[in-house]
Parts: C-alpha cells; sequence; structure tokens
C-alpha cells in the first residue's frame, strides 16, 4: 500500500494547477528580474568564485524547491481538518509510510521546479556552466530539500488550519532570508549569520553552490541537512503514531 499511495498523492500534488502555479512563478518571476541585473553585469562572486547569474540561479531554484516543499504544508492542513488523516489511519499505512509519501510527493514538485529555474536561466538568461556541474547543483539543491518536505508536514500536523498560513509564512520567509536566498548575508550582522548557520536554508544553498562550482566540502552541509531529516522524521512519526493511539 505505501508505494500505491506514494504514486497516487505525487499524482494528486502533480494534478493542483493553481497551487503549482504559484510555486512556480514567484521563484521564475525573480530570476528573470535579479538574473538579468546580475547577468548583464557579467561579474563574479567573490566568495564562491561563480559568476554572479550562476550564484543566483542557484539562489532562486534553492528558493523554489524550498517553496514547493514547503507548500505542501497547506494539503495536509486540510487533509486533517475533512478527517483524511483519521481514514488513513484504519489502514494498513504505516507513520513511515505516510512521511514517505508526503516526501515524496513534495520532492517530485521541487525537482520539478529546479530543473524549470535552471532551464529558463540556460535558455532565456543565457547561463553557461559544464553539463556536469549543473547535474550536481541540481541534484544538491535536490538533496537538500528534504528538511523542508518535513518541516511542511510538521507544520501541517500541529498547525490549527486557521494558524497554518501565518507560521508557514513566518517560516517560509525567515528561511528564505537567513539562507541568504534573497539578501546576501554578507551585509547582515554578525548574530545574523550565526543564526544563519543553523537553519537549514543556508546549507541548502551552500549545497547548491558546491554542485555549480565542482568542489568544496559537502560533508558538512550534508551532514546538517541529516541531523535535521533524523530529527524532524522522529518528531512527525512520533505525532502520527500518537494521533493513531488516540483515535
Amino acid at each position: 500500500m505505501p508505494i500505491r499511495y506514494i504514486l497516487l498523492e505525487s499524482w494528486r500534488q502533480l494534478r493542483n494547477v493553481r497551487s503549482l502555479a504559484f510555486t512556480f512563478v514567484v521563484p521564475l518571476v525573480m530570476l528573470l528580474i535579479f538574473g538579468s541585473i546580475y547577468g548583464a553585469a557579467g561579474q563574479q562572486e567573490q566568495t564562491t568564485g561563480l559568476p554572479w547569474l550562476i550564484v543566483t540561479t542557484v539562489q532562486m531554484a534553492s528558493y523554489g524547491g524550498m517553496m514547493a516543499a514547503l507548500s505542501q504544508a497547506f494539503a495536509i492542513t486540510t487533509e486533517r481538518s475533512i478527517g483524511w488523516n483519521r481514514q488513513l489511519r484504519i489502514t494498513p499505512l504505516s507513520g513511515a509510510g505516510y512521511l514517505l509519501s508526503k516526501v515524496s510527493a513534495a520532492l517530485l514538485v521541487a525537482l520539478t521546479s529546479i530543473v524549470l529555474l535552471c532551464a529558463v536561466s540556460i535558455v532565456a538568461l543565457g547561463a553557461r556552466m559544464d553539463a556536469l556541474h549543473w547535474l550536481l547543483a541540481i541534484l544538491g539543491v535536490w538533496v537538500g530539500v528534504i528538511p523542508f518536505a518535513l518541516i511542511a508536514v510538521a507544520i501541517g500536523q500541529f498547525a490549527k488550519p486557521s494558524f497554518a498560513q501565518p507560521l508557514f509564512m513566518v517560516v517560509f520567509l525567515g528561511l528564505a532570508v537567513l539562507g541568504g536566498l534573497w539578501i546576501p548575508l554578507e551585509i547582515m550582522p554578525n548574530w545574523v549569520i550565526g543564526i544563519a548557520q543553523v537553519v537549514p536554508s543556508y546549507w541548502l544553498n551552500k549545497l547548491g553552490q558546491i554542485g555549480a562550482h565542482g568542489s568544496g566540502d559537502a560533508l558538512v552541509p550534508i551532514a546538517i541537512l541529516a541531523a535535521w531529516t533524523v530529527v524532524l522524521a522522529a518528531l512527525i512519526t512520533w505525532r502520527y503514531r500518537r494521533d493513531a493511539a488516540r483515535s
């Protein structure tokens, strides 16, 4: 049943045209605006040594992937409000299977967004990089999105429907800013930079940059993102089992 449910859940997410349009259009517009500005300059970013257009593309791909993953929170909150989760608890679907279905669907939508943004950057903005580096950058961002899919599930499980949207906006905007996806962290105070290095969005962006550069220590970003993944997965599984026991 978990495999069938994963496929059904993924297909259901891809059929939600209105949600997908919002998820894809916002980072796409930002890429075209910022990419046109930085791409025209043709300069390199000092910290990474990458062209600013590539740095911007990785940032917007990270932003788009994160947005696609976090947007799953609304669907989960709606499912809880109409009693769908209670129906699932009387099926053979385990807590791990439920978690895997949500994460798989989020990753599929996120991958679509990431690939679309990179393709637009290449075709419309003239971004140039070796095919291997594009592949590594896309893979890095995609893998780094996993904790955000889990954050979405956690929000969906814990937040009440009336509180889900403001909580989503606070979490989403905070992660985008602290991850350096909108504003370079170099212009921030040192205490903000210190906080940024704890949140997953910072390491999501970093992992994408390492892939684009083709070199660098990827173990630290992977380790921190993996730690977020393990903690969030344990919390979500516990919550699902607790709700099942109470039902």
